[in-house]
């Protein structure tokens, strides 16, 4: 009953300033301004208000976000010492378990940062560089992007 009391008299407030704003010939913002202060009635006259205030002032609605809250709280917690104590997700455990992951990958023998490359590829990027220390290739995708914008 009080809400509904309040919600009139805010949308009546409103209508009031609507009214003064129209009498000084700003009629687009009077008309805002009323669409404005028609919400709070009509929220009341759909039940909406009442529905909002039996949810906020039950115990037992309180109560149960509380329980969703803690069930969030139990969550993070035990994902953060899952990351803290190097458990790893779902599917290694299921590979650890299945016994089909080695320690080393069978083609951990072979250095990854030159496995794909010749030895002699550092050599070339240090002869192609000029006068200002930086090789010559870096500054090809620079050029490209400047053509591209016709730059």
């Amino acid at each position: 009953m009080l809400t509904s009391t309040v919600c009139a008299a805010v949308s009546a407030a409103g209508l009031g300033i609507a009214a003064l704003t129209a009498y000084r010939k700003r009629f687009l913002a009077a008309t805002r301004i009323a669409a404005f202060s028609l919400i709070p009635i009509g929220l009341v006259l759909t039940g909406v208000i009442d529905w909002l205030t039996d949810i906020a002032f039950k115990p037992s609605v309180w109560a149960g976000f509380g329980v969703l809250a803690l069930s969030a709280v139990l969550f993070t917690i035990s994902r953060f010492v899952e990351r803290r104590r190097g458990i790893g997700g779902r599917k290694e455990r299921k590979a650890t378990a299945a016994g089909g992951a080695d320690a080393v990958a069978p083609a951990a023998s072979v250095p990854s940062l030159g496995a794909g490359q010749p030895a002699a590829q550092p050599a070339a990027k240090a002869k192609a560089k000029d006068k200002g220390g930086a090789p010559k290739d870096d500054f090809s995708d620079i050029e490209a992007i400047l053509k591209k914008h016709g730059i």
